[in-house]
C-alpha cells in the first residue's frame, strides 16, 4: 500500500515541474513510510511513496518494464495489492515467456498490460489505483479497482494533468499546473451533496479544480492532451430465481474462504478487525484458519449501551484469536477530530470513522495489514432499510392523488411527530425517496442552513442516473445499486482507506472480491431478508464458519454515541467550534446553533445533522480559513517520524 504523485506535462516540461512534485511527496508519506523515490523523462514525472508488503527487499517503485528490446519503455507507480499476482505471474511466462526481476505485484500488473493492454484490468483480482506510461507510444495509462477501495485524484492546468492518492498533494502542487488549477474555490454543489448524502459523491471533491477518477474506470492521457475514460465495471444485482438455496450457500461460503485466503498473502504481520458482527467475525474466523495466532482489534466507547466490546472479546475467544481492545474517552474524539478531517481530506459525516481511526492507529503497533469486513451489506442485503419496500408495500396501492394527499399531511406535522416521516415517505416513489443509507438533511431542511441552497439541485440529480441502469429490477435490488455506486464508495471505503493509511496500516477488503461478488449478485430478496434478519444467504453460508452466538446477531458496526455526548461532555466543544467558524457565508451559523440547542434540551434529535455541521466546520476551518491548525510533518505519520523532512504543513490559500 502506497501514495503516488504523478504529472504528465503539456509542453515536455517534466525537468521544470519535477521539483514541485518532489515538494508534495511528504503529504503522502502516512501512505509508504518505508521509501520515497522519484521518476521522470521528458513528458512524465512520477512520485511514489511505498509501504512495504510483498517482496520487501525488491519492487522498488517507480518500477520500469520492457521486452529485451526496449527495457525501460514502461514505467509503473502501483497504489494496492494484487491478489492473483503469482498466478498471472505464472501464466505471464507460461503464455508470453515473460521474465520477472521481482516477486512483487506492481511488476506483474505492467507486464500484463504490456501484454494484454486495457483489458489486462478485468484480469486483476485486488484493490489498486495505478498509473503507466508507455515511453514508446508517448501515453499514460491508468485504472482504480472496481470497487473503488483505492482512491486517485485529478488535477488539471495548462502546464499538464496531475495525479495523487491524497488530495492534499494536489492542492499543493496546484499553483505549479498554473492559473485554472489554482482556482480552487469551494464547490457550492458539493457542500449541497455532503449535507444530503453525508459524503462528497465522486467524482467531486469540495475543491472545483480537483476530481476523482471513478471507481471501475481506466483511462489515457497523452502530453497536452484530455483524459479520456472508460467504465469497465458496472455492479449488476438484478435477483434471479435460486432452485437449490444449498449450493448457493456452498458457493458463497467457498468464495469467502477462498477470497480470505488470498487477501492474507503478505510478507509482514496481518491481523484483524473485529466488531462482534457477523461479517468482520466471518472474515477473522477465516483468517485463524491460515494463522491460529491471528490479533484482532476491536474499538468501544465507556457510555452503556455504545460498547462492542464484550461482544467482540466473546468472539474473539470462540474463534481463538489474540484480542486487543481500545476505549475511546468523548475528550479523545474532540482533540483528534481535526486531524482526522484533514487525513480525510474532504469531510465525512459518518462517525464510525472515530473508533476506526482510534482502533488503525492501535493495530499499527502490532501488524502492518488487517482485513475487515467492509461490502458485505451491500452485496447480500444487510441494512435495515433494505426492508423498507416491505413496510410501505400497503402505500403502493393506494391511488396516486391519496398518497400525495398523505405526503401534504405529512409535511404540516412537525418535526419529530411519531409517523410524519413514515407518511412522507410512503407518498414517494422509491426513486425519489430512497438516496442511501445515510439521509442527513432533506431538501427542505437544507434551504433553512445552507445559504448557497440551490433548489434546481436534490438527491435525484446524482440517483437518477443509476436508478436507470436497474430499471426492472426488484427494490431492493435496486437500493443495492444505488449504495454500492454511492454509500460504498463515498463513505464506507472512503473512511476505511483513510483512517488506516493515516496510520501507515493497510485495510483489505475480502468481501470485495470478484469471486464473492459475483456469488452474491442475482440473489432474489428472499434470500437477503429472511426470518426477521438481514443477510439470510450469507448466514446460512456461514453456518459452521461463525460460532452460532453470532451467526444470527443483528448488525453492529461501531456505535458511537454523539447523541448523548452532544447534549452533555462535548457540548462546550461543540458551542465553541460554531462560535469560531468563519463559515457563515456557506451555512447559517446562527441556526446551527440554534439546532445544538434544541438537541442538548431533548426536543429533537438532531446529533446526525448537527455532526455533519461540525465535520464541515472543522474542514473549512483548516483547508479554507486556514483557522484550525493542520498537523505537522513530524506528527502527520505516525509510524515513521525520523523521515519527515519539515516541521510544518501549509494548506493551499484558497482565492
Amino acid at each position: 500500500m502506497c501514495g503516488l504523485v504523478a504529472l504528465i506535462t503539456a509542453h515536455r516540461e517534466a525537468a521544470r515541474l519535477a521539483p514541485a512534485v518532489e515538494r508534495v511527496l511528504p503529504w503522502a508519506q502516512h501512505r509508504g513510510p518505508d521509501e520515497t523515490s522519484v521518476h521522470r523523462d521528458a513528458d512524465v514525472v512520477f512520485g511514489f511513496d511505498r509501504l512495504a508488503v510483498i517482496d520487501l527487499a525488491g519492487s522498488h517503485q517507480p518500477l520500469p518494464y520492457g521486452p529485451p528490446d526496449a527495457p525501460g519503455r514502461y514505467t509503473i507507480v502501483f497504489n494496492g495489492e494484487l491478489y492473483n499476482f503469482p498466478e498471472l505471474r505464472a501464466e505471464l511466462a507460461r503464455r508470453h515467456g515473460a521474465r520477472f526481476r521481482t516477486s512483487g505485484d506492481a511488476e506483474v500488473v505492467v507486464t500484463a498490460y504490456a501484454h494484454w493492454g486495457p483489458a489486462a484490468v478485468q484480469r486483476l483480482r485486488g484493490m489498486f489505483a495505478f498509473l503507466i506510461w508507455d515511453a514508446l507510444e508517448r501515453v499514460l495509462f491508468g485504472a482504480r479497482d472496481p470497487f473503488g477501495i483505492k482512491p486517485l485524484y485529478v488535477a488539471a492546468g495548462p502546464a499538464g494533468t496531475a495525479f495523487a492518492s491524497e488530495k492534499k498533494c494536489l492542492l499543493q502542487l496546484a499553483p505549479a499546473l498554473g492559473p485554472r488549477a489554482r482556482h480552487l474555490d469551494v464547490d457550492a454543489r458539493a457542500v449541497q451533496d455532503y449535507l444530503t448524502f453525508q459524503y462528497v459523491p465522486e467524482p467531486a471533491t469540495m475543491h472545483t479544480a480537483i476530481r476523482r477518477i471513478p471507481a471501475g474506470t481506466w483511462f489515457t492521457v497523452r502530453p497536452g492532451g484530455a483524459i479520456r475514460r472508460t467504465r469497465y465495471f458496472s455492479p449488476r444485482l438484478a435477483a434471479h430465481p435460486v432452485a437449490e438455496p444449498a449450493a448457493v450457500h456452498a458457493r458463497i461460503a467457498g468464495a469467502l474462504r477462498d477470497s480470505v485466503a488470498v487477501h492474507m498473502r503478505a510478507d509482514v504481520p496481518v491481523g484483524a478487525f473485529l466488531s462482534g458482527g457477523i461479517d468482520s467475525t466471518a472474515i477473522a474466523a477465516l483468517a485463524t484458519q491460515h494463522n491460529p495466532r491471528l490479533l484482532t482489534f476491536t474499538a468501544g466507547f465507556a457510555h452503556e449501551g455504545y460498547s462492542e466490546v464484550q461482544q467482540a472479546a466473546e468472539t474473539a475467544a470462540a474463534i481463538g484469536s489474540e484480542h486487543i481492545v481500545r476505549v475511546v474517552e468523548p475528550e479523545e474524539l474532540t482533540a483528534e477530530l481535526p486531524r482526522i478531517v484533514w487525513y480525510l481530506d474532504d469531510p465525512v459525516a459518518d462517525p464510525a470513522l472515530v473508533p476506526l481511526w482510534f482502533i488503525a492507529r492501535e493495530a499499527r503497533k502490532h501488524v502492518t495489514v488487517v482485513l475487515s469486513g467492509e461490502g458485505a451489506d451491500e452485496l447480500f442485503g444487510g441494512y435495515a432499510i433494505y426492508r423498507e419496500p416491505l413496510a410501505l408495500a400497503p402505500f403502493s396501492k393506494l391511488p396516486h392523488g391519496v398518497r400525495g394527499a398523505l405526503g401534504r399531511l405529512s409535511a404540516t406535522l412537525p418535526d419529530g411527530v411519531r409517523g410524519k416521516d413514515l407518511l412522507r415517505r410512503g407518498a414517494l416513489p422509491l426513486e425519489e425517496r430512497y438516496y442511501g443509507n445515510a439521509r442527513i438533511f432533506r431538501d427542505d431542511q437544507l434551504a433553512h442552513v445552507l445559504r448557497w441552497y440551490d433548489p434546481h439541485r436534490s438527491h435525484t440529480t446524482l440517483t437518477a442516473p443509476i436508478y436507470a441502469e436497474s430499471a426492472g429490477w426488484d427494490p431492493v435490488a435496486r437500493m443495492q445499486h444505488v449504495d454500492v455506486l454511492t454509500w460504498l464508495r463515498g463513505d464506507i471505503l472512503v473512511k476505511a482507506d483513510k483512517m488506516t493509511m493515516a496510520n501507515s496500516l493497510e485495510l483489505r477488503v475480502p468481501f470485495l472480491d470478484p469471486a464473492v461478488f459475483a456469488a452474491a449478485a442475482g440473489l432474489p430478496t428472499e434470500q437477503k431478508l429472511a426470518g426477521g434478519t438481514t443477510k439470510y444467504a450469507l448466514r446460512c453460508a456461514l453456518r459452521g464458519i461463525v460460532p452460532d452466538a453470532v451467526l444470527w446477531r443483528p448488525k453492529l458496526g461501531f456505535p458511537v454515541p454523539i447523541r448523548h455526548w452532544l447534549r452533555d461532555e462535548i457540548y462546550p466543544w461543540a458551542r465553541d467550534l460554531v462560535r469560531a467558524s468563519g463559515a457563515d457565508r456557506v451555512v447559517d451559523l446562527a441556526g446551527v446553533q440554534d439546532m445544538l440547542d434544541a438537541h442538548r434540551r431533548g426536543t429533537v434529535d438532531h446529533s446526525r445533522r448537527i455532526w455533519a455541521l461540525l465535520v464541515f466546520l472543522i474542514w473549512h476551518g483548516i483547508f479554507v480559513e486556514e483557522r484550525i491548525p493542520s498537523p505537522t510533518l513530524a506528527t502527520a505519520c505516525a509510524v515513521s517520524v525520523a523521515r519527515m523532512p519539515s516541521p510544518t504543513i501549509p494548506l493551499q490559500r484558497s482565492p
